[in-house]
């Protein structure tokens, strides 16, 4: 597969994948050789020996933006310790399993974060809005037209 790759910030992400049934093994791309399983709920034709790949994309969001907002932190200049996420979605299954018309999104989605910092009010506001800003995979969801919603609480550091 060729990269679209048009400037030196474009990180390329690929990776190869096969199965059957609605099984997959996905191998991702780059020099670590990461193995990803996926299958999915019984109600959809699958046995539940791996998450789905809609648990993973929910798994996506927490994690991107624990990436994101490392790297945010960084340039506010405030420490992060430990974190905690609830992430949920809706999904109506009716276009996806039935056929029917519609859109086959998730109808909502809810991230609660919680993380330890040393941030003031002013640079936890500023860390959560530039996260969510700058998060591609927040940025995903917000631009998929579902109904997106996400609540941020700053902690203590541990000390």
């Amino acid at each position: 597969m060729t990269s679209t790759r048009t400037k030196p910030t474009v990180v390329p992400f690929t990776h190869t994948a096969t199965g059957t049934g609605v099984a997959q093994r996905v191998t991702v791309g780059g020099d670590a050789g990461h193995v990803v399983d996926v299958d999915t709920h019984p109600a959809f034709g699958g046995q539940d020996a791996a998450p789905s790949p809609l648990s993973y994309v929910l798994a996506a969001l927490s994690s991107c933006n624990q990436i994101t907002a490392s790297i945010v932190a960084g340039e506010l200049g405030v420490a992060l310790g430990a974190w905690s996420f609830e992430v949920g979605g809706d999904l109506d299954t009716a276009v996806l399993v039935s056929g029917a018309d519609g859109n086959a999104n998730f109808d909502s989605v809810r991230l609660v974060v919680r993380v330890q910092t040393d941030a003031t009010p002013e640079q936890f506001d500023r860390l959560v809005a530039e996260t969510e800003r700058r998060c591609p995979v927040t940025q995903l969801f917000r631009r998929s037209g579902l109904v997106y919603e996400s609540t941020w609480t700053a902690t203590p550091l541990a000390g």
